[in-house]
């Protein structure tokens, strides 16, 4: 089974520094249909104006993906971390027990574009942890990079869930196919571009969530660049 979560139904906010759309319920945006996809809890789609930023707030239990599309983002938490993250870049912070951070934009006059995601954790009160992976282009191009799963696998980060989190990039002829097995599902996100995913036409910020599917075939991209889950 194959439902379309198009972009223009995600929740949005703008606070002028920081202009947000929600996949799944968020903040002041709630949405029964849409509070989460398995462990899968938040995908958002953050701009954020040269300058802006979120000062040191809190988080527990909770796996925190952050993965940058366009400028920068700085990072520091309480548990002594502190780095720019770039394109190419995946940073992973296990919230466990409890952690605060903070994230800006140290560009002053450039934009930066950033997905934050959140997957649930199998274990609560884990001893918070942190973790960065670089995944440059060539990793990507017409193929699906493992960037986060249980175990570590082959360099990608490491998160307290039964999920894997695999990044895209397709153009032209480039194609790919990705197995499922039997009880798991997939949930496709593309960040901006255009793709074919199982036949059906996704954009920038469309979604794809597909339960009892035997792989998940993403072909005919323009500039496409795709996360895709495959989860529990």
């Amino acid at each position: 089974m194959l439902t379309l979560r198009p972009a223009h139904e995600r929740g949005h906010a703008n606070h002028g520094w920081l202009d947000s759309r929600f996949s799944f319920s968020f903040a002041e945006y709630y949405d029964p249909a849409h509070m989460h996809f398995g462990a899968l809890r938040v995908i958002n789609d953050d701009r954020i104006a040269g300058g802006g930023g979120f000062p040191m707030h809190p988080h527990r239990d909770m796996e925190i993906i952050t993965y940058v599309l366009e400028g920068a983002i700085a990072h520091e938490d309480s548990m002594g971390n502190g780095s720019t993250i770039r394109p190419g870049n995946v940073q992973r912070m296990s919230a466990g027990t409890g952690v605060l951070h903070s994230e800006f934009n140290p560009q002053p006059d450039a934009e930066t574009r950033l997905l934050q995601i959140w997957i649930m954790p199998n274990a609560r009160a884990v001893r918070p942890g942190y973790e960065e992976a670089e995944f440059s282009e060539a990793e990507k191009r017409g193929r699906l990079r493992l960037a986060a799963s249980p175990d570590g696998e082959i360099g990608s980060v490491t998160i307290h869930q039964d999920a894997r989190l695999y990044l895209g990039l397709f153009d032209g002829d480039e194609h790919a196919e990705h197995a499922l097995a039997a009880g798991r599902k997939a949930y496709v996100h593309v960040a901006r571009g255009e793709l074919t995913v199982n036949g059906q036409r996704l954009s920038d910020g469309d979604a794809l969530m597909l339960v009892d599917e035997a792989a998940v075939n993403l072909s005919e991209g323009q500039n496409a660049e795709v996360l895709v889950f495959d989860l529990a």
